[in-house]
């Protein structure tokens, strides 16, 4: 069931009781990733997914998963989402130890994975993490809403003049990968930053 505007501010300022019931709504949900349950916090580029799941990360001490690892570029939205569920989510659901894809924005070269074996909570963050090929794993979906400006501005006060000549080409892939998945309409929880 979805629950709009949850929250009508920052995501850094969400309120313990909104952040301990998304807890209890978590681990009263089944388990779809093998024995671990998924919390995916999808939004646009800017929203707040990363601040997210940075809080839920100390609250619940839980490991998080971010698809800026995995999008291998900036032409790699989809590629990202792909790895998701090939790397991450699937050897999950088996059983087995998973082997994250990372990405090094700056050298533009593949790292080693990161070995993750399958916890109890995981919090998978960024544009994408709703897809329907990787929510068939999620326990819960989050969706994050704020308007373009407040997210532009975030983007590029948090990476800069790394961001900015790619800002349209990026929102280009999520409005085509949005267009398609309308994850919005599937979220459990909606966060609303207006």
């Amino acid at each position: 069931m979805t629950v709009p505007d949850l929250h009508g501010g920052p995501v850094s300022e969400i309120s313990d009781r909104r952040v301990r019931d998304l807890g209890a709504r978590l681990r009263a949900a089944p388990a779809r990733a093998g024995r671990t349950r998924v919390l995916a916090i999808d939004g646009r580029s800017g929203a707040g997914k990363s601040t997210l799941a940075a809080l839920l990360h100390r609250e619940w001490d839980a490991p998080v998963v971010s698809l800026e690892d995995l999008y291998g570029g900036w032409d790699g939205l989809q590629r990202g989402v792909d790895l998701l569920v090939s790397e991450v989510l699937v050897p999950l659901a088996a059983g087995r130890t998973a082997y994250v894809p990372r990405y090094d924005w700056t050298s533009g070269r593949w790292r080693a994975p990161a070995e993750l074996p399958p916890p109890a909570l995981l919090i998978v963050e960024g544009v994408g993490a709703g897809a329907r090929r990787a929510a068939g794993y999620a326990s819960a979906l989050v969706w994050l809403e704020a308007d373009e400006r407040t997210r532009r501005r975030r983007a590029l006060d948090r990476d800069g003049d790394t961001y900015a000549p790619h800002w349209d080409r990026w929102a280009a892939q999520e409005a085509e990968l949005l267009a398609r998945e309308r994850t919005w309409d599937r979220a459990d929880v909606v966060f609303c930053d207006h």
